[in-house]
């Protein structure tokens, strides 16, 4: 008896995600937000991703494997060294299309051509997607979470590149933004009509529910950028409450460029003793510190979500947060403080309210009051109604 042709299983819909920022082996927190977001999706869509990187002192390579259900090609060139500045940045856009070339090549030899491109954050990724449109009609989404549109970066760039910004996100067929209020920026600034907003995945919620902790343990986790997180603020905001008498516990989880300077700070402000600096951790770890803390601070001067005090929420913890664009959508009465960017005052006296305050916070009223549109399940659906508003449709 022949078969039935419309009973057979329909191939899944395959979606070409290009990242600007995806973890690799010297960051692994580097773009880890990306990477969830994607594994939510890959539940109901085939997710091919194309991860193309600069690296000193290696070999043109591409690699290909499953990685977290999800199947990775990662492209590597070798970042020049040249050291006039124009030269180093046109060499180095040269090796990175010749890399994507490289591995959108293994991935059609692989995978096949893509429905649709899911472009996370500008430019080159955008650019490879627009290329990609204009060569094999293959329509791209673009999705954005940089702070750059929200701290000034953007604006003091060049009139050229605001043009080519525009351009690629005209040619967007969909565009996605983390929170309302990044969103509405990229609409002030031009750059698009209208968005739908896709949030971050929040991990944490399947995890068993940890007691409070104790009164005196924060914990801040960030990359120790200080122009972008303020942990100096943090760190000074410690130090007033000790001139005055409470001493309090920190750990930061974290490390970047700055940490030299902070934990000197720590020392010049007489709290080195009271401040660990953890370094780096994977995200299991990271959850297994929160839920030993007893509150979690985020002082930074901007940000578009705040994967972190969602992930803190999580785990029934009381947050301390600054208005700095992401953490307002989280932040009510009853799961945490809300305090002005930069007031180290605030901070300081945000922090002696919480500490004589904490026990009166409710782990599971601060874990209930986080809405489930941040579930993995939640963020899939976001993007795949999407995927299929707007791939390319297949012949035949």
């Amino acid at each position: 008896m022949p078969s039935n042709p419309s009973a057979a299983p329909r191939e899944p819909l395959h979606i070409l995600v290009l990242p600007k920022w995806w973890p690799n082996d010297r960051d692994p927190q580097l773009g880890d937000f990306i990477r969830k977001q994607m594994q939510a999706a890959a539940a109901q869509v085939k997710i091919t991703v194309l991860h193309v990187e600069g690296v000193s002192n290696t070999r043109a390579a591409v690699d290909a494997d499953e990685v977290d259900g999800l199947f990775v090609v990662r492209s590597t060139y070798t970042l020049s060294n040249s050291a006039l500045r124009p030269v180093r940045r046109m060499v180095n856009f040269l090796r990175y299309w010749d890399a994507a070339k490289a591995g959108l090549a293994k991935i059609l030899e692989r995978r096949g051509l893509p429905r649709l491109s899911h472009v996370h954050i500008l430019v080159r990724p955008a650019l490879v997607a627009w290329w990609l449109r204009r060569t094999s009609g293959v329509p791209y989404i673009l999705s954005e979470q940089s702070s750059e549109y929200m701290d000034g970066s953007y604006a003091r760039k060049s009139r050229l590149f605001h043009r080519l910004n525009r351009q690629l996100f005209s040619s967007a067929s969909a565009v996605t933004a983390v929170s309302a209020r990044l969103g509405d920026k990229l609409v002030e600034l031009g750059l698009c009509e209208g968005y739908t907003v896709v949030p971050n995945v929040i991990p944490g919620l399947d995890r068993p529910l940890p007691p409070l902790g104790a009164a005196d343990h924060f914990l801040v986790v960030a990359d120790l950028v200080d122009r972008t997180k303020n942990v100096s603020g943090v760190i000074r905001a410690f130090a007033a409450l000790k001139r005055i008498g409470l001493d309090l516990k920190l750990s930061i989880i974290g490390d970047g460029p700055d940490r030299a300077m902070l934990e000197t700070l720590a020392a010049a402000e007489g709290v080195a003793s009271a401040v660990s600096f953890l370094g780096r951790l994977p995200n299991s770890s990271v959850l297994d510190h929160m839920a030993k803390a007893g509150s979690v601070i985020v002082n930074s001067n901007v940000e578009t979500f705040s994967v972190v005090t969602g992930e803190a929420l999580a785990q029934g913890k009381p947050v301390i947060a600054t208005r700095c664009g992401g953490p307002q959508a989280f932040i009510q009465e009853g799961n945490g403080i809300l305090v002005d960017v930069g007031d180290d005052a605030g901070l300081a006296e945000a922090l002696r309210v919480l500490h004589r305050t904490h026990g009166t916070y409710d782990p599971m009223v601060i874990r209930t009051k986080l809405s489930t549109r941040y579930s993995p399940e939640a963020v899939g659906n976001g993007f795949a109604e999407l995927y299929r508003r707007f791939s390319l449709r297949p012949h035949g």
